[in-house]
C-alpha cells in the first residue's frame, strides 16, 4: 500500500472513531497567562474531502500551498490554514485545522519559526505521527534558504519579534521559490515514491518558468537599483535585496512593536535626508501613521500582499510575485517625476479616517492589544510636532 493511501485510511478510521469525542489540547497564552481550552469536533463520517486517489497536502501559507499545488498537478489536493489576507504571524487555530492536519499525507510549513505562536498546538492535537517533525510527511520549506538577519548572542523579547532562526518572509524572493519547491518534492517523493518521475517532471517545468520570469521581473525594477524606501514591518528585505532596493528604515522601531512618536520623528527625518518617496505594507497593518509620515515626507503609500491570494488575481505564486513587482515599479515611476521637496496631493485619505479602533497584534502568545482612537490621537499629534 502507497503512504498515500495508508494516510486516508487512517483519515478514514480516526474519523469514525471521534465520532461523539472532544479532541483537547492547550490553547497557549491568553493575556500572559498559560490557559487550556477544549474544542469538540464535529467528526466527519462522510468521505473526505479530498478528492478520491489524491495525495492531500496542507500547507500553513498560501504561497506554500500555490507551490505544492505546482508540484502536485492533479495528483494533488492542497489547502492552506492561513489565508493570504492575514498576517501569517497570527492565525486562530481553528478546530477545522486540527481535522485537516489529522487527514494530511503531507504537512509543509514556513520554519524559521514563522508558525510558533499557532502551528505547534494544531500539530499536538491533530494526533498524526506522520506529519511530525523528522517523519516522512513533514516538509519545512525553508531547508536550504540563506536566512537574512539571524540575530547574533542571545534572543529575547527586549528585541521585539526577532526570529531566532532569521527572517521567515522568504518567499517573496523568486529564487528562494524553487529551494521550497524542491523541499515540497523531496516530501511528496517520501510519501508517494511510485508518482516521483511525474512531480520531477514537474519541479523541473516549475523551475523553468521561475527562471524565465525571474528575468523579467530583474528587468522591470532595474531603471530602480538603489531606490530607498520604507517598509511598515520586516517583511520585504528578500525581495529589496533581490531587485535591489534599499530599505532604509521600518515603521516599527523593532519587528513586532507599535511605533512611537519619537521613532517615528527620527525616521520621517531619515526620510527627508535620504530622499524617501516609498512606504511599502501589508493590508493588515495599521494605515492612520503610515499616511502621517507619508504627508511629513512626501512618499507614496503602497499597499502590496505578502502573500499568495492577498489581493484578488494573485491566486498563484507566478501572479503574485508579477502583481507586487508591477505595482512598486508603477509606484516608482510615479514618485521620480516629483521633484523632492514638492508638496504631494492627497489622495482623500485622511490620517485615521479608515481606523475607530486600530488593532496592534503583541507578538508574544498572539496577545491583541487595542488601540482605539483617542490613543492614538496624541501619538498622530505628538509626531506632527515632533517633526
Amino acid at each position: 500500500m502507497k503512504a498515500m493511501d495508508a494516510g486516508r485510511l487512517r483519515g478514514k478510521h480516526s474519523a469514525l472513531l471521534c465520532q461523539g469525542a472532544k479532541l483537547i489540547f492547550g490553547l497557549g497564552c491568553l493575556a500572559g497567562e498559560l490557559g487550556a481550552g477544549v474544542f469538540a469536533l464535529a467528526c466527519v463520517t462522510g468521505e473526505p474531502a479530498f478528492g478520491a486517489g489524491k495525495l492531500y497536502v496542507v500547507t500553513t501559507t498560501p504561497d506554500l500551498a500555490a507551490i505544492a499545488r505546482e508540484l502536485g498537478g492533479e495528483r494533488v489536493e492542497v489547502e492552506s490554514l492561513a489565508l493570504g489576507t492575514q498576517d501569517p504571524h497570527f492565525v486562530d487555530p481553528k478546530p477545522s485545522f486540527i481535522v485537516k492536519l489529522n487527514r494530511a499525507d503531507l504537512y509543509v510549513k514556513r520554519g524559521l519559526d514563522m508558525e510558533v505562536g499557532w502551528a505547534p498546538v494544531l500539530e499536538k492535537g491533530a494526533r498524526n505521527p506522520n506529519i511530525l517533525y523528522g517523519a516522512p510527511g513533514y516538509v519545512d520549506a525553508s531547508s536550504g534558504v540563506a536566512p537574512l538577519e539571524v540575530p547574533a548572542g542571545a534572543v529575547s523579547r527586549a528585541l521585539g519579534d526577532v526570529h531566532p532562526y532569521g527572517n521567515p518572509h522568504y518567499q517573496l524572493d523568486p529564487a528562494n521559490a524553487k529551494i521550497i519547491a524542491r523541499n515540497i518534492f523531496d516530501g511528496l517523493g517520501r510519501v508517494d515514491a511510485a508518482d516521483k518521475p511525474y512531480y520531477e517532471q514537474r519541479l523541473a517545468d516549475f523551475t523553468r518558468r521561475v527562471d524565465e520570469k525571474l528575468e523579467g521581473w530583474l528587468q522591470a525594477l532595474a531603471p530602480y537599483r538603489g531606490t530607498k524606501v520604507v517598509t511598515y514591518h520586516k517583511s520585504w528585505d528578500y525581495f529589496a535585496r533581490r531587485f535591489g532596493l534599499d530599505i532604509i528604515g521600518t515603521m516599527e522601531p523593532k519587528p513586532g512593536v507599535a511605533p512611537s512618536p519619537a521613532h517615528l520623528a527620527r525616521l520621517i527625518t531619515l526620510m527627508q535626508a535620504e530622499h524617501c518617496r516609498l512606504i511599502i505594507k501589508e493590508p493588515f497593518y495599521p494605515e492612520n501613521l503610515t499616511h502621517v509620515v507619508a504627508d511629513k515626507t512626501g512618499a507614496t503609500v503602497l499597499v502590496l500582499p505578502g502573500s499568495v491570494g492577498g489581493v484578488p488575481g494573485t491566486e498563484d505564486y507566478f501572479t503574485f510575485i508579477d502583481y507586487n513587482v508591477r505595482q512598486v515599479a508603477a509606484a516608482l515611476s510615479a514618485v521620480e517625476k516629483i521633484p523632492p521637496g514638492a508638496d504631494r496631493k492627497s489622495d482623500g485619505r485622511a490620517p485615521g479616517r479608515e481606523a475607530d479602533a486600530v488593532l496592534r497584534r503583541h507578538r508574544s502568545c498572539g496577545v491583541e492589544h487595542c488601540f482605539t482612537r483617542s490613543d492614538l490621537s496624541p501619538s498622530l499629534s505628538a509626531v506632527r510636532a515632533a517633526s
